[in-house]
């Protein structure tokens, strides 16, 4: 098995945004960052500028089959993970509902909400059997929240927070799974339903430092608790 610093963190859709920026925070502070993205360039790019422990692969978290022998090769080499985070989310292009076609609306449910079950289907029971680890899943004030033209993101991420808070209650004394709101950051993601206004927000450069921090701290004690990482 691999010799790793600090804790193990697991973290999907590391190549940009909130993810990209919690690898650099993470790494800064000793932890053994495993990640994942769709785009091959970036995790390239990631191999290459951090080596052994640090871990990228190429995967499509809406397939359970890509995240299961991403799964395989890790738990493998690396054992469960100290923390779990579920970050890979996509978004609507900002339109009322009725106008979302079934195809955008579908690809949005298979990556924001099977992408989360999937990865949890594929690591947690490695990490029950432990009875140790923290299971993050990344949420929205649009998990808690609506608005208009986002009704598709709004839906995925109220899922989230269901599906968190029923995890939570299904798993052993010793770990915890939250949501965890990041607030409004100035993202790919952002710009895509706030337009040019995106730029009065903080970057998900600025963001990371306090959320990593926070990730880091969570806790059994925290079990179920909806968590906001405001910048």
């Amino acid at each position: 098995m691999t010799t790793t610093a600090g804790k193990i963190i697991v973290l999907t859709g590391v190549t940009k945004g909130l993810g990209r920026s919690l690898v650099d925070r993470f790494v800064e502070s000793g932890q053994t960052v495993i990640g994942c993205g769709r785009s091959q360039g970036p995790i390239n790019e990631l191999r290459s500028l951090y080596g052994a422990p640090h871990h990228f692969s190429t995967v499509d978290v809406s397939r359970d089959d890509s995240v299961r022998a991403w799964a395989e090769t890790v738990l493998d080499k690396y054992g469960p993970p100290d923390i779990l985070i579920n970050n890979a989310a996509i978004m609507n292009e900002s339109a009322p509902l009725w106008e979302v076609s079934a195809e955008e609306f579908d690809r949005l449910t298979a990556i924001n909400i099977n992408g989360v079950a999937n990865v949890i289907r594929q690591f947690v029971p490695a990490m029950v059997e432990r009875t140790a680890g923290v299971i993050v899943n990344l949420s929205s004030g649009w998990g808690r929240a609506t608005g208009p033209d986002v009704a598709p993101y709004c839906a995925t991420k109220w899922a989230i927070e269901g599906l968190t808070q029923a995890l939570a209650q299904e798993l052993p004394e010793g770990m915890a799974a939250v949501p965890l709101n990041p607030g409004i950051i100035n993202t790919d993601m952002l710009q895509i339903c706030f337009g040019d206004s995106a730029n009065r927000f903080g970057t998900a450069e600025e963001w990371s430092h306090a959320a990593a921090e926070l990730i880091l701290g969570i806790g059994p004690q925290d079990n179920g608790r909806q968590l906001t990482a405001a910048s």
